[in-house]
């Protein structure tokens, strides 16, 4: 007799026990949690609210896709640098330095919300191209070679922010020795986890790991800096932040400038959100072959309805005081490494994160020492950095042409350059009340790339449109 390979895992339609269920989704709960709470603490989101509208969005988004695509919707970094410069440039006009702030007032969230939900149509339009006419259509006017550039350059953005907290400088003129240690060991703690830590449930949570490292040393070494992070205890105060609170209050002046600056994000998050799908299509199709399952999963052609699904959760995260979003690749590793793909457990996951959002923990980000965030930023916004890179390695493109080199290199000079060499990291756009607004340099990189890529690609289409024309031709004298 022969010994058949039990294989132990859960496919998107199966349902663990309930038991199993909750650990599953106490867990993918943990991994999600760091990321969606700093990247609200960086764009100054009530946190709380941004836990609550993560699960509700997750939820909705599961709705969308029928239960077909087991993945989790958390806050998204790419949109930190376009909020940060919209938000700078209304607190410049109130004399108020935008890293000094601890929570985002109503005033300017409202033109934010409305840039948010609106980037979340941009998704959705998405979607349905992708869905009734091909991803190819996508593909034409969103190319690695413009992507790519682009979600590296906001990694790289970034970049200064997280090192000028990191290595702060004191009134002697010389580096905050305390605070450099924190963010260093930090930094150092979650590389280490990372690397080192390959199996079971803690390989999954490395960045947790390594704040709580550093959180424990400032208790250590300086319990003074506890909450120096800018964050504000709000308790279970997260419906206060709505569409419903916020456009009364707007400053609709800034609408503009939000709408500029975030908007074209979408753009970056899609091919990032296409990328997750691809990837999960293949860790489920490769459990069903494991385990015999005849049925064919497909997510990978359930890519337009993944793009409608992250729109749509854009709207709802903003509709109720939330930051924009995408699905996590953290959870996709974390569901390959355990073999749980059940949207069973997502919705779990989805509804701890609503319940946890009215507790008192949900507040404990604002106790996070600067040192220890911007520790972590380093190790993250260089990875948003590095994935813009892979994607052009993975989509395979062409460095030694001409066109591609042109479109990769303005994006990275007007992007990068822009940010660090403008004022407030944008190019002027218009004054109000004699303060200026200024329109991000990435959403300007992004523009100019998109429209250079497609100028390039003219004689192209042409000679394509002349091919069919003659093609025509030659079958109708056939005829």
């Amino acid at each position: 007799m022969t010994n058949k390979e039990v294989v132990v895992g859960y496919l998107p339609d199966e349902k663990p026990t309930i038991v199993k269920s909750l650990l599953f989704a106490v867990q993918q709960f943990l991994v999600m949690l760091p990321a969606t709470v700093l990247a609200a603490l960086l764009m100054k989101f009530n946190i709380p609210t941004a836990i609550l509208t993560s699960g509700v969005a997750t939820l909705v988004f599961l709705l969308v896709t029928k239960g077909k695509i087991p993945l989790y919707f958390g806050s998204s970094f790419s949109y930190i640098p376009a909020v940060s410069i919209v938000g700078a440039s209304y607190y410049a006009s109130l004399g108020q330095d935008w890293n000094s702030v601890g929570l985002i007032e109503l005033e300017i969230l409202g033109p934010i919300q409305i840039a948010i939900i609106l980037s979340g149509l941009i998704s959705i339009i998405a979607g349905v191209i992708v869905k009734y006419f091909g991803k190819d259509k996508i593909d034409k006017v969103l190319p690695a070679y413009v992507t790519g550039p682009v979600a590296a350059i906001i990694g790289l953005s970034l970049a200064g922010g997280a090192i000028t907290g990191s290595f702060q400088i004191g009134s002697n003129g010389m580096l905050d020795t305390t605070s450099f240690l924190i963010s260093s060991i930090t930094l150092l703690s979650i590389i280490g986890f990372t690397s080192f830590l390959r199996e079971g449930f803690v390989s999954q949570i490395p960045i947790l790991l390594g704040m709580l490292v550093g959180f424990v040393l400032t208790l250590i070494l300086d319990i003074n800096l506890i909450g120096s992070g800018a964050g504000q205890a709000t308790g279970f105060d997260v419906l206060n932040w709505t569409v419903f609170s916020s456009i009364p209050a707007a400053d609709w002046s800034y609408l503009p400038a939000a709408l500029l600056a975030i908007v074209p994000i979408a753009l970056v998050t899609i091919p990032e959100s296409t990328a997750h799908v691809f990837q999960l299509d293949l860790y489920v199709n490769e459990l069903a072959e494991r385990k015999g399952v005849k049925k064919k999963y497909d997510i990978a052609n359930r890519l337009g309805d993944n793009l409608i699904g992250d729109g749509v959760c854009d709207i709802v995260a903003a509709t109720l005081g939330g930051p924009a979003g995408t699905n996590y690749g953290e959870n996709i590793s974390a569901s390959a490494v355990t073999k749980v793909f059940s949207t069973w457990v997502f919705g779990l996951t989805a509804v701890l994160a609503i319940l946890f959002a009215f507790t008192p923990l949900a507040d404990f980000a604002s106790f996070l020492p600067a040192a220890v965030t911007n520790g972590a930023s380093i190790y993250l916004f260089g990875i948003i950095a590095a994935q813009g890179i892979t994607l052009m390695i993975e989509k395979k493109v062409d460095m030694f042409n001409p066109k591609n080199l042109a479109v990769i290199a303005v994006i990275f000079v007007v992007g990068i350059g822009g940010h660090y060499a403008m004022p407030n990291g944008g190019f002027p756009l218009y004054k109000i009340n004699g303060n200026i607004v200024y329109f991000p340099a990435i959403a300007v990189a992004a523009i100019i790339g998109i429209l250079l890529n497609l100028v390039l690609r003219i004689p192209e289409f042409i000679k394509h449109l002349k091919e069919k024309k003659e093609n025509i031709l030659s079958n109708d004298l056939k005829a």
